[in-house]
């Protein structure tokens, strides 16, 4: 598979506005919304919440910048990407099946059941703005 295929403006409008995000979140999992984001590591993880609040704003923040700047590689980075937005899902589950609030948004069942809804669309979203789907779409047709 290609690591850089062609997009159009309208997806790389996304994937800049998805990689700010990206470095946005990862900042604040280091900063002002590190205890927030505690609520969301699963009680069975056998490490420090702290510390996976940590690693988790690293490798988004590292991910983010790379959406941004790392061109040669940018469908391989929104397919580490969205494998991040899997691995990271069994948080979101584990917050709403815990009923646990943060960012005071997510503070009743339904506010949580509806952001897991939204994983997907972080899926998808990383996957279209890079060019990864097109990318594994062009490396199927050979």
């Amino acid at each position: 598979m290609k690591g850089n295929v062609e997009t159009t403006l309208t997806q790389n409008i996304f994937r800049i506005l998805l990689a700010l995000f990206m470095t946005y979140a990862g900042f604040s999992h280091l900063t002002f919304n590190r205890i927030e984001f505690q609520a969301q590591v699963p009680d069975w993880l056998p490490l420090s919440k702290d510390l996976v609040v940590i690693l988790s704003g690293i490798v988004e923040m590292a991910l983010g910048l790379a959406l941004l700047f790392w061109k040669k590689q940018r469908a391989t980075i929104g397919w580490a990407l969205a494998i991040f937005f899997v691995l990271i899902f069994p948080g979101n589950v584990a917050q709403y099946l815990d009923g646990k609030d943060a960012f005071g948004a997510l503070d009743s069942d339904r506010a949580r059941l509806i952001r897991l809804f939204f994983q997907p669309v972080l899926i998808a979203w990383a996957l279209w703005s890079s060019g990864a789907w097109r990318a594994w779409k062009n490396s199927k047709n050979k």
